[in-house]
C-alpha cells in the first residue's frame, strides 16, 4: 500500500510528512519530529532511521544542547536525491527535476509535436529528463525556453522515478493511455512499460489534471480535506482530492468532467462522438471554433484571450456562456461532493469574463450550504504546478512505507 491509498489520519507522521518538515525547515531534529508528530521519541527515530538508510535524510552534526546531550541534526542531503517530471501538454511539455521536498530544481519548456506518437514524443522527454538529473543541459533562470534554475544550483542528483503527466484519460493502475482525444496513435499505449524499458527508476503515469490538482493542493490547501481543481485550456478536465488524498475512482475516470453534457442549442459535435459536452461548449478548442464560425479570424486560444482582454464583443460573450457552462457542471460537483475550495487553473483561469460567469453560476445552482464556506478562486499561475504534482507522485512512492 502506498500513501495514496492510506487514510488522512495516518498521514501524520508518516515518513513523507517527516521528511517533508526537514527540508522545509521546520524540524532539524528527532525530537523537533516527535513534537510536530505528536508520535513518540521512538516511533520517530524508527522511522527516520528508515529514511536515512535510503538516502532521503542525513544526519548533519550536533544541534544546540537543551540541557541534555546534543541532539543530532537532521538534514536532507544536498544533491542528493531528485525525482523527474514531465507535464506534456499538445504542443509544449514542462520538464523539471525536484528535490524529495517537491521543490523544483530545474525546470525548462519543450515544444512538443502530440501527433507525432508516443514513441517519438515519450522518448525524448525522458532523454531530457535523464539529462537534467545527471547534471547534463542545465540552463539558467529566466532563459527564453520559460527554463528556470533553484537556488540548488545545476548540482546533480541520483534519480528515484518519473512521473508523468498525461493530456487524456489514464488507467492509472497499468499507466496506460484510453481512448484520449486529439491525441492520434496513442490510444492504449502502455506509457509506463514503455519507459520502464528506458529509465531503471519507478516511473508513475496520471491525468494531467490530476497532477494540477495534487500540486495545487500540495502547496496551497494541504490543510483542506476536500478539493476540486479544474484545468481549462485547450481541453478540460478535473482533479479531486478526497480526504486530503487524490481521489481517482474505479478506474482511473473520477473528476472527468469534460464529456458532461450541457444544455447547448445546437449542441456542438464533440471528440468523444456525443454532442453538447463541456469540453465542445466550453474549451479553448471550442471557443476558437465558434469564433471561426461566426467568421472571427483567430488561429489558437491565445488569439481568443487576446481578443477577450481587447473587449472584443464576440469572444467575451463566448467567454460567459462558457462560464456558465462550467459553472452548471461544477454545480452538481459541488452539490454532490461538498468541497471546500474550487480552483480553477489552466490557460483559461486568467479570462476574467469566464471566471465571473463560472463564479456567478456556482452561487445560484449550489445550495446555501453546500457555498457557505467555499472558496472559489484560482489555482496559482505556476507554470511548474503540473510538475509539482507529478514529482509529489514519485515522493509519495519513494517514501512509502513497504
Amino acid at each position: 500500500m502506498t500513501i495514496d491509498d492510506a487514510p488522512r489520519e495516518a498521514l501524520r507522521g508518516g515518513p513523507r510528512e517527516l521528511l517533508r518538515w526537514v527540508a522545509t525547515g521546520a524540524a532539524v531534529s528527532r525530537a523537533d519530529l516527535s513534537r510536530l508528530s505528536g508520535l513518540s521519541p521512538s516511533t520517530v527515530s524508527q522511522r527516520v532511521e528508515a529514511l536515512i538508510n535510503q538516502g532521503l535524510l542525513e544526519e548533519a552534526g550536533a544541534g544546540q544542547s537543551r540541557g541534555g546531550r546534543r541532539p543530532r541534526q537532521l538534514a536532507v542531503p544536498t544533491g542528493g536525491a531528485v525525482v523527474g517530471a514531465i507535464d506534456l501538454g499538445a504542443h509544449h511539455a514542462r520538464i523539471g527535476t525536484l528535490d524529495l521536498s517537491g521543490r523544483v530544481v530545474q525546470a525548462r519548456t519543450l515544444p512538443v509535436r502530440i501527433e507525432d506518437g508516443p514513441e517519438t514524443v515519450l522518448g525524448a522527454l525522458l532523454a531530457e529528463v535523464t539529462a537534467l538529473a545527471s547534471g547534463g543541459g542545465a540552463v539558467s533562470s529566466g532563459g527564453a525556453d520559460g527554463a528556470s534554475l533553484a537556488s540548488g544550483g545545476g548540482a546533480a542528483g541520483a534519480l528515484r522515478g518519473v512521473g508523468i503527466g498525461i493530456p487524456g484519460p489514464v488507467q492509472h493502475s497499468t499507466g496506460r493511455i484510453v481512448s484520449p482525444s486529439r491525441m492520434p496513435g496513442w490510444n492504449g499505449f502502455d506509457v509506463a512499460a514503455f519507459c520502464a524499458d528506458r529509465v531503471d527508476v519507478p516511473v508513475i503515469v496520471d491525468n494531467d489534471a490530476n497532477l494540477m490538482a495534487l500540486g495545487a493542493h500540495r502547496t496551497a490547501h494541504a490543510e483542506m480535506d476536500h478539493a476540486v481543481y479544474i484545468k481549462a485550456g485547450t481541453g478540460i478536465g478535473s482533479g479531486v482530492i478526497s480526504s486530503g488524498q487524490l481521489h481517482r475512482g474505479a478506474q482511473g475516470s473520477a473528476g472527468d468532467i469534460s464529456h458532461c453534457r450541457v444544455v447547448a442549442d445546437p449542441a456542438p459535435l464533440c471528440s468523444c462522438g456525443n454532442a453538447g459536452c463541456l469540453e465542445a461548449v466550453a474549451s479553448g478548442a471550442a471557443l476558437v471554433t465558434a469564433l471561426r464560425e461566426q467568421g472571427v479570424p483567430v488561429d489558437d486560444l491565445t488569439g481568443v484571450l487576446r481578443l477577450i482582454d481587447d473587449g472584443d464583443r464576440h469572444a467575451t460573450a463566448l467567454a460567459r456562456q462558457a462560464g456558465r457552462a462550467i459553472g452548471e457542471i461544477l454545480a452538481v460537483v459541488v452539490n454532490f461532493f461538498n468541497p471546500q475550495v474550487v480552483a480553477i487553473g489552466g490557460r483559461l483561469a486568467d479570462c476574467e469574463p469566464l471566471l465571473a460567469s463560472m463564479r456567478a453560476t456556482l452561487y445560484e445552482r449550489c445550495l446555501p450550504l453546500a457555498t457557505q464556506t467555499l472558496l472559489i478562486e484560482r489555482v496559482a499561475t505556476s507554470q511548474d504546478i503540473g510538475i509539482t504534482g507529478a514529482a509529489h507522485l514519485v515522493i509519495d512512492h519513494v517514501v512509502a512505507p513497504a
